[in-house]
């Protein structure tokens, strides 16, 4: 609400911030990276996957001449639009640099491998009109999206996580990114009883990612922490493994290696 924000900036002066760890007393370790990483642009993102996309591709066709079978798997963006109505009220819409940058790397079909995801509504709708990747309609546990308050639209996320508001959805995206409460809500710290969301979600042909899972026994329900020490790492794969024994197909997570590791594990028993 008060202080300084990127619209307050130029590019040049975004260019000389460094980024530095976001909770660095749970995270300690990671401020060994303070100050050594500047802020990229989408497109700096975008080049840097598309140069190890490319040495992925020479590997995969490195071993399959070797006579080793190895399947190319693309390196996939998932670019989220923060706060569209705001930046449209002040002429600095997201929607169009974001549109013609992604095509511009190719990502441009239905089975590019890229999200888009947006807490709002209305600028995923408008998405759906400029392209034809992927979208995801965000839902939080609680509040409504933005838009629908300046519209005066009285829905809330929960309606739209129920079988009437998820068939909408499935109007202008292809799936839902979920607070993980609204699959498996949490009853006195511990993981309770899990909803229909992804059930239903499924049936509106939705795909359903879930956020966000992180390690640490601050952030886990309390069935998988290890230790007394907010700092201690947990079961974070057991936390994972819960919810893709719900049919979850994606996720969320600060600490992918945990994740692979989960979905490896569950793929495999």
């Amino acid at each position: 609400v008060t202080g300084w924000f990127t619209e307050d900036f130029t590019l040049a002066e975004l260019k000389t911030l460094r980024a530095r760890e976001r909770i660095p007393q749970l995270r300690p370790a990671n401020t060994r990276f303070d100050n050594m990483f500047e802020v990229p642009t989408l497109e700096e993102v975008l080049q840097l996957v598309e140069q190890a996309n490319e040495r992925r591709r020479q590997q995969a066709k490195e071993a399959g001449g070797k006579g080793k079978a190895t399947a190319f798997r693309p390196i996939g963006v998932y670019p989220e639009t923060k706060h569209p109505t705001y930046f449209r009220s002040i002429g600095l819409p997201l929607e169009e640099p974001l549109v013609k940058v992604l095509h511009k790397y190719g990502y441009r079909h239905p089975h590019s491998p890229v999200f888009i995801q947006s807490f709002e509504v209305g600028n995923l709708r408008q998405l759906r009109q400029m392209t034809r990747v992927p979208l995801v309609q965000l839902l939080s546990a609680s509040g409504r999206p933005y838009d629908f308050v300046v519209s005066g639209d009285p829905r809330t996320y929960r309606d739209l996580a129920q079988p009437a508001g998820l068939a909408e959805i499935a109007t202008y995206a292809q799936g839902i990114g979920a607070n993980t409460n609204l699959i498996i809500p949490l009853v006195g710290g511990r993981l309770g009883t899990p909803t229909t969301l992804v059930r239903d979600a499924h049936q509106a042909g939705l795909v359903v990612h879930g956020w966000t899972f992180r390690a640490e026994n601050q952030f886990l329900p309390n069935d998988f922490d290890v230790g007394d020490d907010p700092r201690g790492l947990g079961d974070m794969g057991g936390w994972v493994r819960a919810f893709l024994q719900q049919g979850m197909d994606g996720f969320f997570t600060d600490q992918p290696y945990e994740g692979r590791l989960a979905r490896d594990a569950h793929i495999g028993r």
